[in-house]
């Protein structure tokens, strides 16, 4: 008789290893990450990674397939929000305090090694881009038909401008002296978005 796989075990156990590999990729790096201590720090056999992943290469982008739904969530829940700008510091603040994660200044200088390497992390790094761009284009072009913005600037580029302001917060996290970037990083994005005050005679 065939044995059953139960999902539910399947994805337990995927997501066991995945956020063990987040500090074992982090502290010691991708090369230097073996398969066998991504497991033990998962409490699981030395096998069992590649019973559930294909390669070493596949949980490192497991990490960050996981933002996908994450972040999709978070856009629903301020996408239809009629205060432009509150809703996109609100996603802001979001995304910037991910950056507290201890793991994250070494998880980001291995993904910047392995982009060039790999064209699957690539393309789900590329897709998690575009979710995020395109939630705040569609806000941005809102909140600037409601008058809310600068009308000086295109809402796509808008957009990527403060994604890289984002990105930002993640390059400059230092762990010996970590800090919450989520003040200067609201502050900088509330300041690019501000209508320009005109100035009466």
């Amino acid at each position: 008789m065939a044995r059953t796989v139960d999902p539910n075990r399947v994805a337990e156990r995927r997501r066991a290893i995945t956020m063990a590999a987040v500090e074992q990729f982090a502290t010691h790096g991708y090369e230097r990450t073996t398969a066998a201590q991504i497991a033990r720090a998962a409490g699981l056999s030395s096998g069992s990674v590649f019973y559930y992943f294909k390669d070493k290469a596949a949980v490192f982008r497991s990490i960050f397939e996981l933002s996908i739904p994450e972040h999709t969530e978070l856009f629903a829940r301020h996408i239809d929000r009629t205060d432009c700008l509150a809703a996109i510091l609100d996603i802001v603040d979001a995304l910037a305090a991910e950056a507290l994660d201890p793991s994250a200044p070494g998880l980001m200088f291995e993904l910047l090694r392995r982009l060039g390497q790999d064209e699957e992390l690539a393309t789900i790094v590329l897709a998690d881009a575009r979710l995020s761009a395109d939630g705040l284009t569609t806000l941005l072009e809102r909140g600037l038909r409601a008058g809310q913005f600068d009308p000086g600037f295109e809402p796509g580029e808008t957009a990527r401008w403060i994604l890289a302001v984002i990105d930002g917060a993640f390059l400059n996290a230092d762990p010996d002296n970590p800090h919450d970037p989520r003040p200067l990083v609201r502050a900088t994005v509330s300041r690019l978005l501000r209508p320009i005050e005109t100035e009466h005679p």
